[in-house]
C-alpha cells in the first residue's frame, strides 16, 4: 500500500520520509471535458498515476488540489481556473511546507499541458534555493505514447482521457451522450501546432477546436484496455524519473570530485 499524507498520521509520515525522502504530487484541472466527461478528468487521472508512480518508487503521495491554470476553457460551465501567479504561489508554498518535513525529491505528475510553464517555473525555482532534487513528468505525454501505436490519441475528451476515466471508475463516462465522433477537420493540426516543440503558436479558446469544446473518439476506450491503464502509464513514468534521478545523482558526484 502507497504511503499516503492524506491517510497516514503524523508519526508515519516522519517515518516514510526517513525511509525515502520523496514526495510524489498529482497536478490537473477542473475543466468541461465535453457532456460525455466529468469536469474532473485530469485531476482524477493525475492522481490515480500519481499514486501508483509514489506506490512503485517506494515515496509520499501527497495530494496537491483539484484546480489548475485552464483559461482556455473559462465561460463554460464546470470550468475552474487559477490564474498562474495564484497557482505558482500555492505550488511554492506547498513544496516548501514538503521540504520542511524532510523531502529530498519532488516529483510533479502532470496531466494538464497548461500547468506546464508554471510547474516548470517553480521547479526551477525551488531547486536553485533548496536542498532538493524536482523531477517533472508529464504523463499525459506519456500516455500519449503508450497507446499511439494503438489507435489512442491525446485529445480533450477523446480516446485516452476516456480511458483514464474508464479506469477510475465505467460509471463516470456517459456514454449515451456520445452521439458521433467530434474530430473537425483543423482540430488535429492546432493540436499538433500548439505541442510543437520547436516553432508553435497559441490556442485561447478550446472552441477553436470544434464548437462543442471537445474532440476525438472516446468509444476507442474500452475496460479491457482501462485495466490495465494505471500500470502500463506508471510504469513507464516511474522508469523515466529513476532515470533522470541516476542523471542528477551522477552529476552531483562528478560535481563534488571537481571540487
Amino acid at each position: 500500500m502507497t504511503d499516503s499524507l492524506w491517510t497516514l498520521p503524523s508519526p508515519d509520515v516522519a517515518e516514510s520520509l526517513r525511509r525515502n525522502p520523496t514526495v510524489v504530487l498529482p497536478f490537473g484541472s477542473i475543466e468541461q471535458h465535453g457532456p460525455h466527461l466529468p469536469c474532473g478528468t485530469d485531476t482524477m487521472i493525475a492522481e490515480r498515476l500519481a499514486e501508483a508512480v509514489a506506490g512503485q518508487l517506494g515515496a509520499l503521495y501527497a495530494p496537491f488540489g483539484p484546480y489548475g491554470v485552464t483559461p482556455i476553457h473559462a465561460g463554460r460551465p464546470g470550468t475552474v481556473s487559477l490564474t498562474p501567479e495564484t497557482f505558482e504561489r500555492l505550488l511554492e508554498e506547498v513544496l516548501l511546507e514538503l521540504i520542511r518535513m524532510g523531502a529530498r525529491t519532488l516529483v510533479l505528475v502532470n496531466w494538464h499541458e497548461l500547468n506546464t510553464p508554471s510547474l516548470n517555473g517553480v521547479a526551477v525555482k525551488v531547486q536553485a534555493e533548496q536542498p532538493v532534487t524536482v523531477v517533472v513528468a508529464q504523463a499525459c505525454y506519456t500516455a500519449q505514447r503508450i497507446y499511439r501505436g494503438e489507435g489512442g490519441e491525446l485529445t480533450h475528451g477523446g480516446s485516452i482521457e476516456t480511458l483514464g476515466v474508464i479506469a477510475e471508475d465505467p460509471a463516470l463516462v456517459r456514454e449515451d451522450r456520445i452521439e458521433a465522433v467530434s474530430r473537425p477537420p483543423h482540430a488535429a493540426a492546432l493540436d499538433e501546432m500548439r505541442r510543437g516543440t520547436e516553432v508553435y503558436g497559441f490556442v485561447t479558446d478550446v472552441g477553436e477546436f470544434g464548437g462543442d469544446g471537445w474532440y476525438g473518439d472516446p468509444a476507442w476506450a474500452t475496460e479491457e484496455l482501462a485495466a490495465t491503464f494505471v500500470e502500463r502509464v506508471s510504469t513507464d513514468v516511474a522508469a523515466q524519473v529513476r532515470h533522470v534521478l541516476s542523471l542528477r545523482t551522477a552529476a552531483g558526484t562528478e560535481s563534488k570530485e571537481e571540487a
